[in-house]
């Protein structure tokens, strides 16, 4: 748990980036690449501001992830990122105006619940290779 704020971190900014693209696609209006070279019209998408910060936003959280990837284990920290579903739904909702029926609060629900249980589930600490334990053996190796 001891590194559970930079994994909230990545969380809202997966989230925020997210957003961000959105109100970058958005603004751009009805993209259309009939009758323009497709690299120029990329390169106008990927440098128009919202989506400009949003991928910038997307760099940032794959750094943080990639720091907390080195601290705990990978079974414990990616399933926090399930809440950068709930996030989105949420501020979507509010932001973009976007339905937030009755099936997807209960999606948010299950997802909650069960990041809550892989919290619980483990240490979260990665472990180092101590060379003097016994490796578990595989299935496959006791049949030779």
């Amino acid at each position: 748990m001891k590194y559970i704020g930079f994994i909230l971190f990545t969380v809202m900014t997966n989230a925020a980036a997210q957003l961000m693209l959105k109100q970058g696609m958005m603004s751009l209006g009805d993209i259309s690449f009939a009758g323009t070279n497709p690299v120029i019209k990329i390169l106008q998408i990927v440098f128009s501001p919202w989506v400009f910060f949003g991928l910038c936003t997307f760099v940032i959280s794959m750094a943080s992830h990639l720091y907390v990837l080195s601290k705990v284990e990978l079974s414990f920290a990616y399933p926090f990122l399930s809440l950068a579903y709930v996030a989105v739904a949420v501020f979507a909702y509010f932001v973009f105006r976007e339905d937030l029926n009755g099936f997807r609060i209960a999606g948010i629900a299950a997802i909650c619940v069960g990041t809550i249980l892989i919290a619980q589930g483990g240490s979260g600490h990665a472990e180092t290779s101590d060379p003097s334990t016994p490796k578990s053996v595989q299935s496959s190796e006791l049949t030779q």
